[in-house]
């Protein structure tokens, strides 16, 4: 299988430079790294890729029996970090992305050497003594909307997750790129990133890690950054004076900046 092709791989930055493996969340694609990665690519190896059935990805290679877990993503960044031959890569994961990057982290340590997760959540739902930010039944009813009227749901969720409402150019642009994924595909996607509790996988973190949280986010609340931290011992806690759940759309240069002081913490 073209790996490359697959995932819709995409390079830049210098060849003998460190490797940052961007990966995006749910309903995105790699399009939502854009605006980090020109200040990122001028001293790092930049990679950047589609998970199947998002974006640019092969379509025909999606299965739901894959993807129906975190495990069949993580898979995937194996898989790149395998035919790009990466050693050492840091993974910056995006939203559920930085659990996927958890668990490829455990299946190839000697592929990723480093984590950022980028307004992560290892559980949406609240739990006794944790915070997750939506109850069982709400999550219950986003996915029945969702299933429901996929195209309606996008129109009225995306503003809500990006923020920023004196931005609607932004809600905007999630809101486009949750419309271009397929429906059924977006299904199995929703069901996986928000019914997953991947807290018990946080205790097995000890590489460097960088939590970056924003002051205002409807999708992963404070408590839920805090949590993150908390258990990951080797972690960095960074709380960017940004609003919603896209940073890296929302206030690029914050995001880009504090992504740096990580990368040079590490040498």
């Amino acid at each position: 299988m073209d790996i490359r092709r697959r995932n819709n791989v995409n390079i830049t930055g210098p060849e003998d430079a460190p490797v940052l493996l961007l990966a995006h969340g749910f309903g995105c694609d790699q399009n939502m790294w854009r605006l980090v990665v020109p200040e990122l690519s001028r001293r790092y190896r930049v990679v950047l890729f589609d998970y199947v059935g998002s974006g640019g990805s092969d379509l025909a290679a999606w299965s739901e029996e894959r993807y129906a877990s975190l495990q069949g993503y993580a898979a995937d960044v194996v898989d790149v970090c395998e035919e790009l031959d990466l050693r050492q890569a840091v993974f910056v994961g995006h939203s559920v992305s930085a659990m996927v990057g958890v668990l490829a982290a455990q299946a190839a340590p000697e592929r990723i050497g480093a984590l950022v997760m980028v307004t992560p959540s290892p559980c949406y739902i609240d739990d006794e003594g944790y915070r997750g930010g939506f109850s069982t039944e709400d999550i219950d009813e986003l996915l029945a909307s969702l299933e429901a009227n996929y195209l309606g749901w996008s129109s009225a969720m995306a503003p809500v997750i990006m923020g920023n409402p004196e931005r609607p150019e932004l809600g905007q642009e999630l809101t486009n790129s949750f419309c271009a994924t397929d429906p059924d595909i977006a299904r199995v996607f929703a069901r996986t990133t928000f019914l997953t509790d991947s807290r018990e996988d946080l205790k097995g973190v000890s590489m460097p890690t960088l939590v970056l949280e924003c002051e205002q986010d409807a999708i992963a609340p404070r408590e839920v950054g805090a949590y993150v931290h908390a258990a990951v011992p080797a972690s960095r806690l960074v709380t960017l004076d940004a609003t919603g759940h896209c940073p890296q759309l929302s206030a690029p240069e914050a995001t880009t900046g504090a992504i740096l002081d990580f990368l040079k913490s590490l040498k």
